[in-house]
C-alpha cells in the first residue's frame, strides 16, 4: 500500500489427511475406486493484513482393524482397533507470512513475503485385520466352511481339496431373535503355520482378532488327539496369548463318521469347552453348539484387542 506500509496477511494452514474409523464399515472395497485423497489448500492471505482462513481436513473413514503401514520404508504407522481410533495420515503444509511480518524500524516498506511450506505426501497400504466373535480352528477340510455355510447366510467356497478358503469368510450366525454373532471361516492350519508354512500366518494373523476359538476336529482322523495337540501347539507358538483364549472344541464331519456316539471327548480338552460331535451338512450337534458359544460370549466382556502382532513386525505406534 502507497506510502501506508506493508499490509499482506499470512497465508492459511493446508489442510492434514486424517484416517478415522468408522465402526459400520467393515470392508476396504471403497478404496478400490479410489486411492488418491488430497486435503484442500489453505486460501492466500490478502491486503489489510487479512489472514487466508486455512484448509478443512479431509477425513477418510476406514473400519475396525485397519492396519495403516507406510509402503515406501514398510514401517507399522498403527493398528486401528480403537472404535475412536485416528491417524493424521499426511500432515498439511504451513502458510506463508505476508510481508507486513518483515517490517522493522530500518525496513519499514519490505517487498519481501515467505512462500507457505508444502504439506506432506505419503503412499499408504492398508490392510484389514479380521474381528470376529467366533473363529473356526482346524486343519484343511474338517468342515469350516460348510459349517459356516449351515449357520449363516455366507456362502465360502467348498470342495475337497486343501486350501479351498485362501481368505477369511464372515457370516452372520443368528441364535435367536435379536441375538447374533459374527462367525469368521478362516484359512485352514497345518503343522508348521507359525514358521509360514501353509496358509501359517495368512491364518494366524486373523485368528489373533476373534473372542472365541471353535476348534474343529475331523471325526474321520486316525489320531484325533495329535490333531488336537497340533493345533494347540500351532496357536501357542505363534503367540501365547491365544492359548488362553475361551476354546470350544467339536468332531466335525460326523455325519461320515458312521453316527456312533461321540458324547465324551476322545482327547484331553486341557481346560477347553466341549462342544460334541457335529455336522454341518445334516445340522447335527449345531444348536446345541450354538447355545454353548452365545453362553460364552454373552459371559465374556467385549474383548478390546492389543496393537500387533504382525508376523514378526514391530508397530511403531499410533503416530501423527
Amino acid at each position: 500500500m502507497p506510502k501506508g506500509g506493508p499490509d499482506g496477511g499470512d497465508g492459511g494452514d493446508g489442510a492434514s489427511v486424517i484416517l478415522k474409523v468408522n465402526t459400520q464399515l467393515r470392508t476396504l472395497l471403497d478404496f478400490q475406486s479410489r486411492t488418491l485423497f488430497r486435503a484442500p489448500a489453505g486460501a492466500h492471505g490478502s491486503g489489510n493484513q487479512r489472514s487466508g482462513k486455512s484448509g478443512d481436513d479431509l477425513v477418510v473413514e476406514v473400519p475396525r482393524g485397519t492396519l495403516v503401514t507406510d509402503e515406501e520404508t514398510g514401517e507399522t504407522l498403527t493398528d486401528l482397533v480403537d472404535p475412536e481410533g485416528t491417524l493424521v495420515a499426511a500432515r498439511g503444509g504451513r502458510g506463508g507470512r505476508g510481508n507486513a511480518r518483515f517490517a522493522t524500524s530500518t525496513n519499514q516498506a519490505p517487498r519481501t513475503a515467505e512462500p507457505g511450506r508444502d504439506g506432506e505426501a505419503r503412499r499408504l497400504k492398508l490392510e484389514l485385520r479380521l474381528i470376529a466373535d467366533v473363529g473356526l480352528v482346524g486343519f484343511p477340510n474338517v468342515g469350516k466352511s460348510t459349517l459356516l455355510a449351515r449357520l449363516s447366510a455366507a456362502r465360502p467356497k467348498i470342495a475337497e481339496y486343501p486350501f479351498t478358503t485362501l481368505e477369511p469368510h464372515l457370516g452372520l450366525v443368528r441364535v435367536r431373535e435379536e441375538q447374533s454373532f459374527v462367525m469368521a471361516d478362516l484359512p485352514g492350519l497345518i503343522e508348521g503355520a507359525h514358521l509360514g508354512k501353509g496358509l501359517g500366518h495368512e491364518f494366524l494373523r486373523h485368528v489373533w482378532r476373534t473372542r472365541v476359538l471353535l476348534v474343529m476336529i475331523d471325526s474321520l482322523s486316525p489320531d484325533p488327539g495329535r490333531d488336537l495337540a497340533v493345533l494347540r501347539g500351532e496357536l501357542r507358538s505363534y503367540n501365547e496369548e491365544l492359548s488362553r483364549r475361551p476354546t470350544v472344541v467339536v468332531l466335525s464331519r460326523h455325519d461320515l463318521a458312521g453316527g456312533t456316539e461321540a458324547r465324551e471327548p476322545p482327547f484331553d480338552l486341557e481346560g477347553s469347552h466341549w462342544g460334541g460331535a457335529i455336522s454341518g451338512v445334516t445340522g447335527e450337534g449345531t444348536r446345541e453348539l450354538l447355545e454353548l458359544l452365545w453362553t460364552m460370549l454373552a459371559a465374556e466382556a467385549p474383548r478390546d484387542f492389543p496393537v500387533g502382532p504382525w508376523d514378526g513386525d514391530q508397530v511403531a505406534g499410533a503416530k501423527e
